[in-house]
């Protein structure tokens, strides 16, 4: 792999808590624990073991980083602030709270990437 492109936003994805109980243990496949981080820019989040998040909870992410990328502001669809907002696991586990951090580089599709003209 070889990244080329410097993304415009950061985002960290939190384990803030459970719906059942404190563990996750018979209800949640990778093993969630409070204080969990994965961070990402456009790839799928990994945490700092490497590990990335569950992949039923990333279809739930997508939509909302695209939102973000788009220029879009969270609270317009429950979130806390612009750029945070919490979401429930698909399998009704795990709470976590998704931030996006702005990097202050170029949209990929406003700038001269997509040049077709080579």
């Amino acid at each position: 792999m070889k990244k080329w492109y410097n993304e415009e936003y950061e985002f960290e994805i939190e384990v803030i808590g459970f719906i059942r109980g404190t563990h996750t243990e018979r209800y949640c496949r990778n093993g969630e624990e409070i204080g969990d981080k994965y961070k990402c820019t456009y790839g799928c989040p990994t945490n700092k073991y490497g590990y990335g998040i569950c992949s039923k909870t990333m279809v739930m992410l997508y939509p909302i980083m695209e939102a973000v990328r788009s220029g879009g502001d969270l609270e317009n669809i429950g979130g806390d602030s612009k750029y945070s907002k919490v979401v429930v696991c698909p399998d009704g586990c795990v709470i976590f709270k998704i931030t996006a951090k702005p990097l202050n580089n170029e949209n990929f599709f406003k700038c001269d990437f997509l040049d077709y003209k080579n």
